[in-house]
């Protein structure tokens, strides 16, 4: 049995479809159990058998962890979250799980300029420490969150403050691919893993795209890390530590200039989906 925290978030819910698509069992956690989980049916052949569960709640964890032998742990990142992951790991111990696959972070270091990466880096620390076999997959930016420019591409801008650098992006579902592979797979099990898509690209190359893409001039203006951080403060309504995040990884981005990496291709035997697939593929999201 294969236990999918996150299955209603972008990586976790394809993860979801893709062991269906294999035929394994899998059993779907959510803090919800009265909303459904995208795309899931009764009909489902073979079903999924969904639970609730709570990392604030160990004893929901440890119920829903009963008879499974493999997790998928995957957290939207926040302030509580080495907290709340460190938990998810020590029940995991005690409720048998074999094997913890852990969506992490690129750059997780005690030192990491972008605290959310210090703060995967501590749950890792946790998971090696604490017996289990693991895999640490550390993907990149989600092409999945460029889906948020549309209110900008409308008005022909994207903002950033990464200046000229190259940055990297991959497809949740690449990520998904490779976390069944892993989880299905014992020949794939096992090591730290950081996820691109095939290329990386800048700000401007990105606007240069989506200009092609809607038949409109986008233009990209790059911002000091201050000013793009009150622009996601008070347009985009992040709250502070979100906006703080996005900043950082903007500035690592500038500083520490990104390359892709080969993991999807080893794994899984195929090249990853490309951004310009994936811009054709939600073209219609930039046309409102």
């Amino acid at each position: 049995m294969i236990v999918v925290m996150g299955a209603t978030g972008a990586t976790g819910n394809a993860l979801l479809h893709r062991l269906l698509a294999l035929g394994a069992p899998v059993r779907a956690l959510t803090r919800t159990p009265h909303r459904p989980i995208p795309g899931v049916t009764d009909t489902h052949r073979p079903p999924v058998e969904v639970r609730y569960a709570d990392a604030a709640d160990p004893r929901s964890l440890h119920a829903a962890f009963e008879g499974a032998d493999r997790l998928f742990l995957a957290m939207a990142n926040g302030p509580a979250q080495v907290e709340l992951e460190t938990r998810v790991v020590d029940t995991a111990a005690r409720a048998g799980i074999g094997h913890v696959v852990k969506i992490s972070a690129p750059a997780a270091e005690p030192d990491s300029p972008v605290a959310v990466s210090r703060g995967h880096h501590a749950i890792e620390e946790h998971l090696r420490g604490s017996g289990l076999a693991h895999t640490i997959l550390r993907p990149y930016a989600f092409m999945q969150n460029l889906l948020r420019l549309a209110p900008g591409v409308e008005r022909g801008v994207i903002l950033g403050a990464t200046g000229d650098a190259p940055c990297n992006h991959i497809d949740c579902r690449d990520i998904a691919d490779v976390a069944a592979a892993v989880l299905t797979r014992p020949d794939t099990a096992g090591g730290t893993h950081v996820l691109t898509g095939p290329e990386a690209v800048t700000h401007s190359e990105l606007a240069a795209r989506l200009s092609v893409l809607t038949g409109r001039r986008i233009r990209y203006v790059d911002l000091a890390p201050d000013e793009l951080r009150d622009d996601l403060i008070r347009h985009a309504r992040m709250p502070g530590w979100l906006a703080d995040h996005v900043t950082e990884i903007q500035q690592l981005a500038a500083n520490r200039p990104e390359a892709p990496t080969t993991a999807v291709a080893d794994i899984l035997g195929r090249p990853p989906r490309t951004l310009d697939a994936f811009l054709r593929e939600h073209r219609s999201h930039f046309h409102r």
